[in-house]
């Protein structure tokens, strides 16, 4: 391992002790601040952390993001540099992302072998699908213009350093769902005299998995979870209210309009059947991420230079990304880097037991630097 590599490691692992929840990364910000500081570039805060690099005289611009947030889950590793912040561990990755990127700018600080401008995004909040909008709704994009912009996610499971991704739909979307029932209690000897809310909610459960399995393509890669399930019900008292929430993921905003409104006739089919009151709320933050072809391309070329094995149009993500929201700005690219295939690189992220491996960490800064020397290549010296 030679110095940049043990910088690299040493940075990853500090994040990873001190992570932060979304919209609370100070320390993470402060620390990023610093570094990009500390090579040079023009830094600027906010919601997030923008640091610019320009060289040479072109005009032309790309942005590379990293997400900064952790998750509210208690660690369960038993390495030397677990979370000290209780119940709060990075499970995903993104203390890995931060870094390859900060190994990134480094590089191309030391060694500005490109024409053009560089603008590396530090984006908070990834988890909840409210960072992204922020940086937009602050104006990064009309503050820093580009004309591309990219993300990496690391991929538990699959060879370390492995890049994959595709044209158009690469993660679903997200929307959010709150299903309210509101019956009649009662006493748990004589139902008859109630309408019991936890049955009708029940029967709600089971219709609306009909969505998947009966009314959209057998290809259409929607999921539908019920995740919650809240009465008012106590040892024998039948509940008036029932509550339902959970989340549907579609690879379209076609499929994804469809959902809410199958979910709808579903819910007022099961409401006139039993005589009840039966709401349904829906909330999409997360839209569908969607890769222009071009930067899908420069993926492609940039992963096979630095001898990466690269997996093309591979199948779309069935997670969501909140990185969608800069995709439907700019054109834009999303790609998966294999994070191993065995131990806790393996583990599913969000997995309490999950870790990033710090020996894709050069891997992913490489892939950095000669995807921007491919979007903004020298210009060549007139003999």
């Amino acid at each position: 391992m030679d110095a940049f590599e043990q910088r690299l490691m040493e940075r990853r692992r500090d994040f990873h002790r001190n992570p932060e929840l979304g919209f609370k990364e100070e320390r993470t910000k402060n620390e990023i601040a610093d570094a990009l500081r500390a090579l040079g570039l023009d830094v600027h805060e906010g919601a997030g952390v923008v640091g610019v690099l320009r060289n040479g005289q072109g005009n032309r611009a790309i942005a590379l993001r990293a997400d900064m947030d952790a998750l509210p889950i208690t660690e369960a590793s038993s390495h030397d540099y677990v979370s000290e912040t209780p119940g709060v561990m990075h499970a995903c990755g993104h203390d890995g992302h931060m870094t390859m990127l900060l190994g990134a700018a480094e590089r191309l600080a030391k060694n500005p072998d490109f024409d053009g401008t560089v603008v590396f995004l530090f984006q908070p909040n990834e988890e909840l699908g409210l960072g992204a909008q922020a940086m937009i709704d602050e104006g990064v994009l009309s503050r820093f213009p580009v004309d591309e912009i990219y993300a990496i996610h690391n991929l538990p499971g699959a060879p370390t350093g492995q890049v994959s991704t595709r044209t158009g739909i690469i993660c679903n979307s997200e929307t959010l769902f709150e299903i309210k029932v509101q019956g009649r209690g009662g006493h748990a000897s004589m139902p008859q005299a109630g309408v019991d809310a936890i049955t009708v909610a029940s029967e709600l459960v089971l219709a609306l998995q009909t969505i998947v399995a009966r009314k959209l393509p057998p290809a259409a890669g929607t999921v539908v979870s019920v995740t919650e399930f809240i009465t008012d019900g106590q040892r024998n008292v039948l509940p008036g209210q029932a509550i339902l929430k959970g989340d549907y993921r579609a690879r379209s905003p076609e499929d994804r309009i469809a959902v809410e409104r199958f979910m709808r006739q579903i819910a007022a089919g099961v409401a006139a059947a039993h005589a009840v009151s039966v709401t349904v709320d829906c909330i999409t933050e997360f839209v569908e991420t969607i890769n222009a072809p071009g930067p899908v391309e420069a993926v492609y070329r940039a992963g096979k230079a630095i001898g990466c094995e690269v997996v093309q149009e591979r199948q779309p993500m069935s997670f969501s990304e909140d990185f969608a929201h800069f995709c439907a700005t700019v054109p834009g690219c999303f790609l998966l880097m294999g994070n191993g295939e065995t131990g806790a690189n393996a583990q599913p992220l969000h997995a309490a037991d999950y870790d990033f491996n710090d020996a894709l960490l050069p891997i992913g800064a490489a892939f950095w630097v000669r995807l921007v020397q491919d979007r903004l290549p020298p210009r060549k010296v007139a003999e």
